[in-house]
C-alpha cells in the first residue's frame, strides 16, 4: 500500500468514527402513552418508524382514561395520545408541549360472530329492538374508563332499556367486547371500531345508529419535559401522513 493509500484509509476510519457516533447520538427512545384502541395499528406502524428514523418506539397502552390519571399524577412520556377532550384537559394542566394534533377518529360499534346473521341496526328503533331480542352482550365496564363502555352505557339509559340489558350484559375490563363475541360468550358486543377488526372471529356489523352515534376522536402532543422533542415530533408527523393513513383505515380508522 502506498503512502497516499495509507493517508486516504486512515482519513476514512477517522471519519466513519465521528459519523457512527454522530449518528447514534440522533437516535432516540420515544416513550408513548396511548389508548389500548390504537394498539393494532401503532403496531403496525411501529416498526416503519423505526426504520425510517432509527428511533425506538416504548409504547405503554393502556384505558385512555386510567393513562390520563398516570400524566396527571407526574408521569412523563415523549408523546401522549389520548382522546380530545382528555388532551384538552391536559393541556390546562401543562402537561402538554406545542400544539394539540388530531391523529385519527373510530366509531362507537357493534360486533357480532363472524358467519352469524347480522343484527337490524339501520335506525335507533332497529337497533333498541335488536338489543332487547339479544340473548347476551358484552361491553367495556364503564366503572373502569372503558370509553366505548361509557358511551353505550348512556345509550342504553337513553333508550330507556338499561334494566332489561342488566341482566344479560357481561362486563369486561377494556378492548375485550369482541374477543367474547368470537369465542361465543355472548350474541352481540359494542366497542370501538378499531377493538373490532383486528379480531379474528368477529365481524363488524357498523357504527351505532342516528342520533346514537359518537366517534372517538384520538389526538396526540409532545409530553411536557420530553427528553426527546424532535423525535416526538417525528412520529406525530408520520402518524398523520399519507404513509399512515391507508394502515388507519384498514383498522377501523377514519385518518384524522
Amino acid at each position: 500500500m502506498t503512502r497516499r493509500s495509507s493517508v486516504l484509509v486512515a482519513a476514512a476510519l477517522a471519519l466513519g468514527a465521528f459519523i457512527l457516533p454522530a449518528t447514534a447520538a440522533r437516535a432516540a427512545d420515544v416513550k408513548v402513552l396511548t389508548s389500548v384502541a390504537l394498539k393494532s395499528v401503532l403496531d403496525e406502524l411501529a416498526p416503519a418508524y423505526e426504520k425510517a428514523t432509527g428511533n425506538k418506539l416504548i409504547i405503554d397502552y393502556g384505558l385512555a382514561a386510567e393513562l390520563k390519571k398516570r400524566v396527571l399524577a407526574g408521569e412523563t412520556a415523549d408523546v401522549i395520545m389520548l382522546t380530545r377532550a382528555m388532551m384538552e384537559d391536559l393541556q390546562k394542566q401543562n402537561k402538554l408541549a406545542g400544539d394539540l394534533v388530531n391523529v385519527a377518529g373510530t366509531p362507537v360499534a357493534v360486533v357480532a360472530r363472524a358467519g352469524a346473521p347480522k343484527p337490524d341496526i339501520s335506525s335507533v328503533e332497529a337497533f333498541k329492538k335488536t338489543l332487547l331480542a339479544a340473548k347476551s352482550i358484552v361491553y367495556a365496564d364503564p366503572a373502569k374508563g372503558g370509553l366505548s363502555g361509557v358511551v353505550f352505557a348512556r345509550v342504553l339509559d337513553r333508550l330507556g332499556i338499561a334494566a332489561q340489558m342488566k341482566g344479560k350484559t357481561i362486563l369486561v375490563p377494556g378492548a375485550q367486547a369482541a374477543e367474547v363475541v368470537a369465542k361465543g360468550d355472548a350474541e352481540l358486543g359494542v366497542g370501538q371500531a378499531s377493538e373490532i377488526v383486528p379480531v379474528a372471529g368477529a365481524q363488524l356489523i357498523g357504527p351505532l345508529p342516528g342520533e346514537l352515534a359518537s366517534v372517538t376522536l384520538f389526538t396526540a402532543a409532545v409530553g411536557a419535559g420530553s427528553g426527546s422533542p424532535a423525535a416526538a415530533k417525528a412520529l406525530i408527523e408520520f402518524l398523520t401522513g399519507p404513509q399512515a393513513a391507508p394502515r388507519f383505515r384498514a383498522k377501523g380508522f377514519q385518518p384524522g
